[in-house]
Protein backbone atom coordinates (compact mmCIF):
# COMPACT_ATOMS: atom_id res chain seq x y z
CA UNK A 1 0.00 0.00 0.00
CA UNK A 2 1.01 3.45 -0.89
CA UNK A 3 0.04 6.11 1.73
CA UNK A 4 0.63 9.58 0.94
CA UNK A 5 1.57 11.82 3.56
CA UNK A 6 0.20 15.27 2.73
CA UNK A 7 2.06 18.89 3.83
CA UNK A 8 -1.19 21.20 3.72
CA UNK A 9 0.84 24.38 4.70
CA UNK A 10 3.07 26.18 2.49
CA UNK A 11 4.06 29.34 4.75
CA UNK A 12 7.32 30.19 6.06
CA UNK A 13 7.92 28.92 9.37
CA UNK A 14 5.39 26.34 8.76
CA UNK A 15 5.05 24.06 11.96
CA UNK A 16 3.47 21.40 9.40
CA UNK A 17 7.40 20.26 8.34
CA UNK A 18 7.85 18.87 11.66
CA UNK A 19 4.50 17.45 12.24
CA UNK A 20 4.94 15.84 9.16
CA UNK A 21 8.77 15.13 9.65
CA UNK A 22 7.22 12.81 12.89
CA UNK A 23 4.35 11.03 10.50
CA UNK A 24 6.42 10.30 8.00
CA UNK A 25 9.15 8.48 10.09
CA UNK A 26 6.28 7.12 12.16
CA UNK A 27 4.84 5.26 9.31
CA UNK A 28 8.37 4.02 7.44
CA UNK A 29 9.16 2.65 10.92
CA UNK A 30 5.79 0.43 10.58
CA UNK A 31 7.50 -1.48 7.62
CA UNK A 32 3.83 -2.41 6.70
CA UNK A 33 3.47 0.27 3.93
CA UNK A 34 5.12 2.33 1.26
CA UNK A 35 4.76 6.22 2.82
CA UNK A 36 5.60 9.08 -0.12
CA UNK A 37 5.49 12.52 1.28
CA UNK A 38 3.28 15.33 -0.51
CA UNK A 39 4.64 18.81 0.24
CA UNK A 40 2.08 21.47 -1.48
CA UNK A 41 5.22 23.89 -1.78
CA UNK A 42 6.31 21.66 -4.68
CA UNK A 43 3.04 21.79 -6.44
CA UNK A 44 1.83 25.69 -7.17
CA UNK A 45 -1.19 25.96 -8.76
CA UNK A 46 -2.94 29.25 -10.00
CA UNK A 47 -6.10 29.89 -8.06
CA UNK A 48 -8.88 27.61 -9.25
CA UNK A 49 -10.59 29.14 -12.14
CA UNK A 50 -11.08 25.72 -14.62
CA UNK A 51 -14.08 23.17 -15.46
CA UNK A 52 -15.23 20.97 -12.79
CA UNK A 53 -12.51 18.36 -12.14
CA UNK A 54 -15.61 15.46 -11.19
CA UNK A 55 -16.66 16.17 -14.46
CA UNK A 56 -13.39 16.64 -17.10
CA UNK A 57 -11.84 13.55 -14.94
CA UNK A 58 -8.31 13.36 -16.12
CA UNK A 59 -7.89 15.88 -18.44
CA UNK A 60 -5.57 18.41 -17.39
CA UNK A 61 -5.65 21.87 -18.27
CA UNK A 62 -2.23 23.07 -17.30
CA UNK A 63 1.22 20.82 -16.57
CA UNK A 64 1.25 21.34 -12.61
CA UNK A 65 -2.08 20.36 -12.38
CA UNK A 66 -0.89 17.27 -14.70
CA UNK A 67 1.54 16.64 -11.88
CA UNK A 68 -0.66 16.98 -8.95
CA UNK A 69 -3.01 14.83 -10.37
CA UNK A 70 -0.87 11.91 -11.31
CA UNK A 71 1.24 12.47 -8.03
CA UNK A 72 -2.49 12.11 -5.62
CA UNK A 73 -3.76 9.11 -7.97
CA UNK A 74 -0.73 6.60 -7.03
CA UNK A 75 -1.86 6.76 -3.56
CA UNK A 76 -3.60 4.33 -2.09
CA UNK A 77 -4.62 6.36 1.03
CA UNK A 78 -3.59 9.20 2.44
CA UNK A 79 -2.84 11.36 5.75
CA UNK A 80 -3.31 14.92 5.46
CA UNK A 81 -1.54 17.15 8.16
CA UNK A 82 -3.71 20.20 8.52
CA UNK A 83 -3.01 23.28 10.02
CA UNK A 84 -6.18 25.52 11.59
CA UNK A 85 -5.99 29.04 10.45
CA UNK A 86 -9.06 31.12 11.93
CA UNK A 87 -11.35 27.94 12.44
CA UNK A 88 -10.58 26.73 9.01
CA UNK A 89 -7.90 24.34 6.92
CA UNK A 90 -5.43 26.29 4.36
CA UNK A 91 -6.59 27.65 1.38
CA UNK A 92 -3.52 25.85 -0.68
CA UNK A 93 -4.69 22.80 -0.05
CA UNK A 94 -8.52 23.71 -0.43
CA UNK A 95 -6.71 24.68 -3.98
CA UNK A 96 -4.95 21.16 -4.43
CA UNK A 97 -7.83 19.29 -3.72
CA UNK A 98 -10.23 21.41 -6.05
CA UNK A 99 -7.58 21.30 -9.05
CA UNK A 100 -8.81 17.19 -8.41
CA UNK A 101 -11.42 14.87 -7.79
CA UNK A 102 -11.19 11.34 -9.53
CA UNK A 103 -7.93 10.96 -8.55
CA UNK A 104 -8.94 10.41 -4.89
CA UNK A 105 -12.47 8.91 -5.51
CA UNK A 106 -12.90 5.84 -2.73
CA UNK A 107 -9.38 5.82 -0.83
CA UNK A 108 -9.30 6.64 2.56
CA UNK A 109 -7.93 9.71 4.35
CA UNK A 110 -7.22 10.40 7.76
CA UNK A 111 -6.02 13.49 9.51
CA UNK A 112 -3.73 14.93 11.95
CA UNK A 113 -4.18 18.95 12.76
CA UNK A 114 -2.53 21.33 15.12
CA UNK A 115 -3.41 24.75 16.75
CA UNK A 116 -5.39 26.07 20.01
CA UNK A 117 -7.62 23.24 19.74
CA UNK A 118 -5.57 20.45 18.04
CA UNK A 119 -6.97 21.47 14.13
CA UNK A 120 -10.29 20.14 15.19
CA UNK A 121 -12.45 22.68 13.40
CA UNK A 122 -10.16 22.26 10.43
CA UNK A 123 -10.75 18.58 10.58
CA UNK A 124 -14.37 18.42 10.52
CA UNK A 125 -14.28 20.38 7.55
CA UNK A 126 -12.19 18.20 5.52
CA UNK A 127 -14.44 15.46 6.69
CA UNK A 128 -17.23 17.17 4.96
CA UNK A 129 -14.72 17.94 1.79
CA UNK A 130 -14.08 14.52 1.46
CA UNK A 131 -17.17 13.06 1.11
CA UNK A 132 -18.24 14.96 -1.35
CA UNK A 133 -15.06 13.79 -2.90
CA UNK A 134 -16.33 10.18 -2.20
CA UNK A 135 -13.48 9.51 0.04
CA UNK A 136 -13.55 7.81 3.12
CA UNK A 137 -12.43 9.54 5.67
CA UNK A 138 -11.53 8.06 9.10
CA UNK A 139 -12.69 8.88 12.57
CA UNK A 140 -9.45 8.21 14.10
CA UNK A 141 -7.39 11.85 14.02
CA UNK A 142 -4.14 13.04 15.63
CA UNK A 143 -4.99 16.65 17.18
CA UNK A 144 -1.51 18.80 18.69
CA UNK A 145 -2.91 20.95 21.29
CA UNK A 146 -1.35 23.45 22.25
CA UNK A 147 0.49 21.55 25.40
CA UNK A 148 2.34 19.47 23.20
CA UNK A 149 2.53 22.58 19.60
CA UNK A 150 4.39 24.84 22.02
CA UNK A 151 7.45 23.15 22.69
CA UNK A 152 7.70 21.96 19.61
CA UNK A 153 7.13 25.09 18.26
CA UNK A 154 10.18 26.50 20.13
CA UNK A 155 12.46 23.71 19.72
CA UNK A 156 15.65 24.65 17.80
CA UNK A 157 16.48 23.22 14.43
CA UNK A 158 17.03 20.21 12.97
CA UNK A 159 13.97 19.17 14.70
CA UNK A 160 13.61 16.63 17.33
CA UNK A 161 10.33 14.25 15.80
CA UNK A 162 10.51 12.81 19.68
CA UNK A 163 8.74 16.07 20.80
CA UNK A 164 5.56 14.41 19.57
CA UNK A 165 5.99 11.28 20.41
CA UNK A 166 3.39 11.46 23.21
CA UNK A 167 1.25 11.63 20.42
CA UNK A 168 2.21 8.04 19.34
CA UNK A 169 -0.05 5.87 20.60
CA UNK A 170 -2.91 7.86 18.40
CA UNK A 171 -0.61 7.91 15.52
CA UNK A 172 -0.43 4.23 15.73
CA UNK A 173 -4.20 3.94 15.90
CA UNK A 174 -4.47 6.12 12.85
CA UNK A 175 -2.29 4.36 11.25
CA UNK A 176 -3.99 1.26 12.27
CA UNK A 177 -6.81 2.07 10.31
CA UNK A 178 -6.00 4.01 7.73
CA UNK A 179 -3.95 0.24 6.46
CA UNK A 180 -6.96 -1.56 7.01
CA UNK A 181 -9.41 0.65 4.56
CA UNK A 182 -6.59 1.29 2.07
CA UNK A 183 -6.27 -2.87 1.84
CA UNK A 184 -10.09 -3.20 1.74
CA UNK A 185 -10.87 -0.45 -0.68
CA UNK A 186 -8.10 -1.47 -2.68
CA UNK A 187 -9.26 -5.03 -3.18
CA UNK A 188 -12.90 -3.25 -3.70
CA UNK A 189 -11.16 -0.89 -6.94
CA UNK A 190 -9.38 -3.74 -8.15
CA UNK A 191 -12.38 -5.81 -8.08
CA UNK A 192 -14.59 -3.52 -10.18
CA UNK A 193 -12.00 -0.60 -12.04
CA UNK A 194 -15.08 0.48 -13.93
CA UNK A 195 -16.52 2.07 -10.46
CA UNK A 196 -13.12 4.06 -10.10
CA UNK A 197 -13.02 5.85 -14.47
Amino acid sequence: MLIQVILGSTRPGRFGERATTWVVRHLEARGDMDVELVDLRDHPLPFFDQAPPARTLREYPTPEARRLGETVDRADGYVIVSPEYNHGYSAVLKNAMDHTFIEWTRKPVAFVGWGNVGGARAIEQLRLVVVEMEMAPLRHAVHVLPDVLVPALRSPEPFDPTLLDALEPKLTLLADDLLWWARALKTARDADPATRP
